[in-house]
């Protein structure tokens, strides 16, 4: 779970450098010109992209972890795959944040 947060962090600070550009290209701002717009956007989805593959990386290394360990060494009634499917969905909204920022869908 901390992969989790540092992932959905870094997704949240793409977000911020990509909408700052905009911010300041609406602002009217002279000294922003066109091409300093596609620099946020580039790095801000970037930093997006980053946490998406962090996050199904992050899966993968779990699965690893699990498949290392006995059923005794488990608690009882304890899910061991709930943090995988929030880490997937999680990343699942990272691929989808791309998508709506690169094309402008929805």
């Amino acid at each position: 779970m901390a992969w989790n947060r540092t992932n959905i962090s870094l997704m949240a600070f793409g977000f911020v450098i990509e909408r700052f550009g905009l911010f300041l290209e609406i602002d009217g701002r002279k000294e922003i010109m066109l091409f300093q717009r596609h620099i946020s956007f580039f790095i801000g989805v970037s930093f997006i992209l980053l946490a998406a593959f962090a996050t199904f990386y992050s899966l993968l290394q779990h699965q690893r972890v699990l498949n290392t360990m006995n059923p005794e060494e488990t608690p009882s009634a304890y899910n061991l795959k709930a943090g995988m499917y929030v880490n997937g969905t999680v990343g699942m909204l990272g691929i989808a944040l791309i998508i709506y920022l690169t094309l402008g869908i929805i």
